[in-house]
């Protein structure tokens, strides 16, 4: 299983969607005067999950013909259920990967050879919510609650939140196996539960309170957010073959162009947010208009303002996601790792190239200035 399953989805929908790919272009095309343009390289772009804004920057990238400026044509493939990201790139079925990192320190760990060429998501979605009449403000507050955990590689910033507020979580919490929706929330099977800011959390707002009979607001829910908590851990990055970057020129080159072309459609949708929703949804979402506005919106939050530039891997963030990996236990006794990750698990090698370049074009790759929307969410997503 694999993180962003945290849709509302039916199974032929999931099926229908995994099979999805969006193609940039032709490997090569003719001007109407019938003559041969610049020949195109292919290039395959594995998510980790289907068409949702989650991946707004790629389809952007793609739509607004900025993988064509840079001489690729890029085709996006769309995760299954039984889709491992990152071997897709080590069995060479994708040249690049979209993939949290600590998912991936435990397959390089494994033996696949890997590296993170751009730290895309600066910050972590992932939080912990509440209804306020439970009273749980801050990580020590789930000592004794039913605490939802997704499992399957995205617990671990809940438990190191947990752990680090001096929580034994061996027997100091009711742990509670949640689905990839909040159902159980919802019901009160679960005190607090797991929820990305650009997903699970709207889908609590996207719905009806039967005390009220209005949607949930904001005001109904208290957030654990693991930036505030110190246990964040590194998410949605760009991973390539660390085998091939060692030796192989092109894809060296190639790698700096695909990371400058995807920060330039991470630019398109900080600026255009509305305008992106629509690519990801005519791209084959499935999600309502309301909810994909509110999930291109909150994935924004997520990459601006940056502190160096979009994709530079912050040393202190990589080596704070390093030592929850080797340091954290979850529910089973496990870590992600038992030794620290050879020094090939990332590079800023190619980032900076295209940040450089980005520059020099004039492209704002901070986003000093953002300012998020105020999406109001229909029920249900609409």
């Amino acid at each position: 299983m694999k993180h962003s399953k945290r849709i509302f989805v039916t199974a032929g929908a999931v099926a229908a969607a995994s099979a999805l790919v969006l193609s940039g272009c032709s490997s090569s095309s003719s001007d109407s005067g019938g003559s041969k343009t610049q020949e195109l390289t292919p290039v395959t772009l594995q998510l980790q999950w289907v068409a949702q804004a989650q991946f707004a920057g790629y389809y952007a990238a793609v739509e607004q013909g900025y993988y064509k400026d840079e001489g690729l044509d890029v085709t996006i493939k769309e995760a299954g259920t039984d889709t491992v990201p990152i071997k897709s790139v080590a069995d060479g079925d994708a040249d690049y990967a979209i993939s949290w990192v600590p998912k991936v320190l435990g397959s390089i760990e494994q033996g696949i050879n890997v590296t993170d060429v751009a730290q895309i998501y600066e910050r972590s979605g992932t939080t912990q919510i509440s209804f306020k009449n439970k009273n749980i403000t801050k990580p020590a507050d789930l000592a004794g609650k039913k605490v939802g955990s997704w499992g399957f590689g995205n617990e671990w910033e809940l438990f190191a939140g947990m752990q680090k507020s001096g929580i034994d979580t061996t027997k100091g919490i009711s742990l509670v196996q949640q689905a990839f929706d909040m159902k159980g929330f919802l019901a009160g099977d679960i005190d607090a539960a797991q929820a990305m800011t650009y997903n699970e959390y709207a889908q609590v707002l996207e719905t009806i309170n039967p005390a009220t009979g209005k949607l949930y607001t904001a005001d109904d829910l208290n957030v654990i957010n693991w930036n505030d908590a110190g246990t964040a851990m590194l998410q949605d990055a760009i991973w390539a073959d660390a085998g091939k970057l060692s030796s192989d020129k092109d894809y060296q080159a190639e790698t700096t162009k695909f990371i400058k072309a995807s920060i330039k459609g991470w630019v398109y949708v900080r600026d255009n947010p509305e305008k992106a929703a629509d690519i990801v949804t005519k791209a084959g979402s499935t999600l309502g208009t309301s909810h994909q506005l509110w999930m291109t919106n909150e994935v924004n939050k997520l990459l601006w303002p940056s502190t160096d530039g979009v994709g530079i891997i912050q040393s202190s963030a990589w080596d704070n996601t390093v030592k929850i990996a080797l340091g954290t236990k979850n529910d089973t006794g496990s870590t992600i790792i038992t030794k620290d990750p050879p020094k090939t698990a990332y590079s800023n090698t190619y980032v900076k190239k295209a940040l450089a370049e980005l520059k020099s074009e004039g492209v704002d790759v901070m986003g000093a200035g953002f300012k998020p929307l105020t999406v109001t969410l229909k029920e249900g997503g609409k």
